[in-house]
């Protein structure tokens, strides 16, 4: 059986949107698609997975609420659902960057740019690109010369911009992102900020990935999705490995979470190392878990 994974969002005001989160809810698990959905009265930022005939119908749905009539998906086929479970969340954000003075992107944003002219500008060295990720999604894969922020998650945005890019107001700025949700908030921080010539890859990585004349030209790596595939490649032409294997630094792409239940740390890995370390980042989190299991039989044995 053929399954999809859709990737959306739509920065739009949404009336009575924690109400709208609950039947939507409601909705998603009767159709039998599963994924991660957040709601807020932003709008709606979401990656789900069904076979084709469900999503294919979860897109026909959505379009008929006023709202989200142009909602635009990002359609990528695979073999099996790429999520455990379905969760459908009320938020505050759907990108959350916790700021006093609030930006609306829905009004205010960077002028977006098709895949051919965010291509033109990627050979503009005159132009500063700027990832619009985490660093850990930079560092598995990014385009070709792009700046990575440092900041491990979005709401730290604000202070690199602050520290690293107020000499730059007048300088021409390209963001992306994975599928133009965040770049779409940071372009609107940008400019009330007082960024003159700000611009987003519309569409994000994903989009231009799947241009036909491009096929992923000057992206080196891959790109860190946030499903089950973990990370997918998106340039066709070279097959450019930038990750580094977190324990040996040689060049990899295969992400893994530490086998420690309490870190879970996120990190590249090559084959020879994952069998080294048994999985684990670090020599102090196999100590723990071993001592942990130990405890467990233990009491298991004591009861």
């Amino acid at each position: 059986m053929t399954y999809r994974i859709l990737l959306f969002y739509k920065y739009v005001t949404l009336e009575n949107a924690d109400d709208f989160a609950k039947k939507h809810f409601e909705y998603c698990k009767e159709l039998g698609i599963k994924g991660r959905i957040i709601i807020a009265n932003e709008g709606i930022n979401g990656t789900i997975s069904g076979t084709v005939q469900k999503t294919e119908k979860y897109m026909d749905d959505i379009k008929k609420i006023p709202q989200f009539k142009d909602m635009d998906f990002k359609i990528d086929s695979y073999h099996k659902h790429a999520f455990p479970r379905l969760s459908v969340k009320f938020r505050k954000e759907i990108v959350t960057w916790k700021l006093s003075n609030k930006i609306n992107p829905s009004k205010v944003t960077g002028i977006k740019l098709k895949p051919q002219e965010f291509y033109n500008f990627l050979l503009d060295k005159d132009v500063l690109i700027l990832d619009g990720r985490n660093k850990y999604e930079y560092d598995i894969g990014h385009f070709r010369n792009a700046i990575c922020a440092n900041v491990q998650t979005t709401r730290e945005f604000p202070e690199w911009i602050a520290k690293n890019l107020t000499m730059y107001k007048d300088k021409k700025i390209v963001t992306y992102c994975t599928g133009g949700i965040r770049c779409e908030k940071l372009t609107s921080y940008l400019i009330q900020k007082g960024f003159k010539k700000v611009y987003q890859l519309d569409g994000g990585i994903i989009k231009y990935g799947k241009d036909p004349v491009l096929k992923g030209k000057l992206f080196d790596g891959k790109c860190y999705v946030f499903d089950s595939r973990i990370a997918i490649p998106i340039n066709q032409v070279e097959n450019i490995v930038v990750g580094r294997c977190y324990h040996c630094k040689k060049p990899e792409d295969n992400y893994l979470n530490c086998r420690y239940d309490f870190c879970h740390k996120q990190h590249i890995v090559c084959k020879d190392c994952k069998i080294k370390y048994q999985s684990y980042c670090s020599l102090e989190c196999k100590i723990k878990d071993e001592k942990n299991t130990k405890n467990k039989n233990k009491e298991q044995v004591i009861i």
